[in-house]
This record gives structure tokens, C-alpha cells and sequence, in this order.
């Protein structure tokens, strides 16, 4: 097993300062060309392993359909959210071309990881670090706004090693039933911009268990924000898909229940789609991943 890089101690922002598995969906994931500055990046809730749910998706039973699935899809980075210390280890024993980045949002390895997966061959960490979305960003485990659970933000400033090209790629979950939670959490994350350089490309990836539309999105999207390529990108797949099926429901809840998003600034998004993927009736988890294809180099406009 390859050693994780995790950092442990806290860093802060400031501190620095295709194709689908054999299965039931009658869907198929976006066809990808291997030009070398293509990026293919996912956002995946993998649900959390410790909820008891019911065969066959438990994350004892859900594993490998998970590591089938991520091993076909091939995705160059993938932010995964919800998932335990135990989950983080088994998916990197499973993942074996990828490294991970991650911290418990308690601390250490305590609570869910925000965990980022990333194509080791491919991309060195230059810097990465963590930050809670409370009044008290660098304070481990921090709540202010009405959440009775921690959340955080992971991230990390890649270098790709053929280009030596940089981007700086972000991963959350927000909270699930704190509406002022989540609209301050995203002025965190706006406002933490300015803490990066801001000529580098940025991908934003998360459960924000709030729709397109919401405040939360508007302000994240807003001008000299972040991008969806929901708006922009040529090409489109599923885009009448919510993506929480809680493991029954194949629309993911319909078009207006995108919760999950991956956003881009600076960086052109050619493709995006919400995969439904099913294993003979079987979900790889409650969420769908939304996975989209972007171009190094190429400035969105």
C-alpha cells in the first residue's frame, strides 16, 4: 500500500499565507480522449459506512461495485465526502493508482474525511491544507452557525507532472440542516479566494446538500466567482438527474435536486455529467457522482 500524504497537524488556507462498468443503467459515461492536458475530475459522496444500511448497501457490499466503478471511470482527481478513517484506507488499498489527501473533521482521524484521490503518476501536491467553515476557520472541529456537526474544507495546489502546470482543487460537504450554515459557509469559501493566487485554475467540488439556484450557489457563482459548467460546457449528460437517490430512487430526485456540484474558475469545462450508474440494482451510494472533463490551459471565458 502507497503512503497517504496526510497532513495531520493543521494547515489552514492562510497558511499559505469512458466508459461504465457492466451493470442495469441504460445510461453511459462521456466517451474522453487521452490528449495529455485533458483534467477528468469527480465529485463522489461515497456514504457514510457506518450507517447500517441495508444489504445489499452496505459499504461492505458496495466496496467493490465502488472500486469497479472508480477503476473504469478513470478520473484523474475524484473529491469524495462523507467517508470514515476505515473507508479512506480500504478505497486507497482499492485505488492503487491513486494517493489521497484527507483529515477527520474532528481531527486526526476521528469523523468523516473530505478525502481527495489523486492520479499519483500524474500530479504532485505542492501544498494542501484544511479549514472548518465556522467564525474560527483554524480551529479543529469548529461549529458557529448552527450546525450540530463539524464541516470543513480540504484542498490542495496540484503540480501536473509533464506541463508543470498548477491548479488548485477544493473539496467540502456542507451541512445538511443548517440553511444559515450553509450561506455562511459559502461566503467562507468565497471569501478564501483571495488567499490563493487567483490567476491559477481552481476546481471546486462538494455536497452543498443545497440545489442550483440556492443562496449558497448564488453566491459561490456569482461575478469573479466560480463557474458551472452545467451553463457552459459543450457537452451534457443526465442533466434531467438530481443526485441523492438514497438508494431507491433513480432520478436522483429530479433536475432540481443537484446538490452535489463541481464548480471551475479559470479552467475550461468541455463536459459534465451526473453517472447513474447501478450494479444489477445495486448503487455505489445514495449520491450520484457528478464527473466533468476540463482543459489545462484553457482559461474559461
Amino acid at each position: 500500500m502507497k503512503k497517504p500524504l496526510r497532513t495531520l497537524t493543521l494547515f489552514s488556507v492562510f497558511f499559505f499565507g469512458s466508459h461504465v462498468v457492466s451493470g442495469t443503467s441504460d445510461t453511459h459515461a462521456i466517451t474522453l480522449s487521452e490528449e495529455e492536458n485533458q483534467l477528468k475530475v469527480m465529485s463522489f459522496n461515497l456514504r457514510n459506512g457506518n450507517a447500517n444500511d441495508p444489504s445489499p448497501h452496505s459499504w461492505t457490499e458496495r466496496r467493490p461495485t465502488i472500486q469497479s466503478f472508480l477503476e473504469s471511470e478513470d478520473a484523474d482527481i475524484i473529491g469524495t465526502q462523507e467517508v470514515h478513517h476505515y473507508q479512506v484506507t480500504e478505497l486507497d488499498n482499492d485505488l492503487t493508482d491513486y494517493d489521497w489527501i484527507g483529515l477527520g473533521r474532528e481531527g486526526g482521524t476521528s469523523g468523516e474525511f473530505m478525502a481527495i484521490y489523486y492520479k499519483s503518476d500524474r500530479f504532485t501536491p505542492v501544498e494542501s491544507g484544511h479549514y472548518w467553515l465556522s467564525d474560527t476557520p483554524d480551529v479543529v472541529g469548529s461549529t458557529s452557525w448552527g450546525n450540530s456537526i463539524p464541516r470543513m474544507v480540504t484542498w490542495a495546489k496540484f503540480q501536473e507532472e509533464d506541463t508543470d502546470e498548477q491548479f488548485y482543487f477544493v473539496n467540502t460537504h456542507f451541512d445538511h440542516q443548517s440553511a444559515e450554515a450553509q450561506r455562511q459557509s459559502a461566503n467562507l469559501i468565497a471569501s478564501k479566494i483571495t488567499d490563493y493566487d487567483e490567476n491559477l485554475p481552481m476546481i471546486l467540488t462538494g455536497d452543498f446538500n443545497a440545489p442550483i439556484g440556492s443562496e449558497p450557489y448564488e453566491t459561490l457563482t456569482a461575478e469573479n466567482m466560480f463557474q458551472d459548467p452545467w451553463d457552459y460546457a459543450e457537452t451534457t449528460m443526465n442533466e434531467d438527474l438530481g443526485t441523492f437517490n438514497n438508494f431507491n430512487d433513480p432520478t436522483g430526485g429530479g433536475a432540481d435536486n443537484k446538490i452535489d456540484w463541481v464548480l471551475t474558475r479559470n479552467i475550461q469545462a468541455t463536459s459534465i455529467e451526473i453517472n447513474d450508474y447501478r450494479n444489477n440494482g445495486q448503487y455505489p451510494s445514495d449520491h450520484y457522482p457528478v464527473i466533468v472533463e476540463l482543459e489545462l490551459g484553457e482559461n474559461a471565458e
